[in-house]
């Protein structure tokens, strides 16, 4: 499916993959893609193939600069008007459902902004949320997140150089109005684990239990 985003510069179209539970679905996932990666990368695909085992829809969609063809992601507020642009055609399609916004990396801060920014959903899922650039703790994207109302869960790997120290996260967490972490031993920002090679879409569909412990938790507004 295509959906619809007004940008400053006119209409653009961004592609998204609507894939249903194989029974009743129990609520909606979106889900946005990292920096470096588009809505297919294996990761993605792994994690959201889990979820629907879990009997829930997912919504995996790319960002305009990755339906370019660009490497680099365009204006914050262009990845901003994507996510409201996605809620809103979840909503237009399934208005009584939960809706849950969930993001690898750059895909998850997006969402955050866009929630900070008054964006409605139930609650939200970081996938190795990038606290700062990799070294440079001085630089911390943190300013929004105690706007940010709906639960959150920050899923993060302990050796992830963008949440170093993570006692610098666990500081950002504790200024959230409702928020957690779910910390990964050993893992890095991709979620891989140093001695325990596994493919991409195997160690995506392996967070999925956690993202539905936190769902289960969390009673939908």
């Amino acid at each position: 499916m295509l959906v619809t985003v007004e940008l400053p510069s006119g209409p653009a179209a961004v592609s998204a993959a609507w894939e249903e539970p194989k029974g009743e679905s129990r609520g909606v996932v979106a889900i946005a893609h990292g920096a470096g990666a588009g809505m297919d990368h294996p990761f993605l695909v792994g994690f959201a193939a889990a979820l629907r085992e879990e009997g829930f829809t997912t919504v995996r969609f790319n960002f305009p600069y990755v339906e370019a063809g660009r490497r680099m992601p365009g204006p914050a507020a262009h990845a901003v008007l994507t996510w409201r642009a996605v809620v809103a055609s979840i909503r237009s399609e399934r208005p009584d459902a939960a809706i849950w916004a969930c993001g690898k990396s750059y895909g998850g801060r997006m969402a955050s902004m866009a929630v900070a920014e008054g964006m409605d959903v139930d609650g939200l899922v970081y996938l190795g949320y990038p606290l700062h650039p990799p070294g440079k703790p001085e630089k911390p994207r943190v300013e929004h997140l105690p706007d940010v109302r709906p639960p959150q869960l920050f899923v993060e790997g302990t050796n992830d150089p963008f949440v170093q120290p993570l006692s610098q996260l666990e500081d950002a967490v504790s200024s959230c109005q409702d928020a957690r972490i779910a910390w990964i031993d050993g893992g890095g920002h991709s979620f891989e684990v140093k001695g325990a090679k596994r493919p991409a879409d195997v160690v995506g569909a392996g967070l999925a239990t956690l993202v539905v412990e936190f769902i289960d938790e969390v009673e939908p507004r």
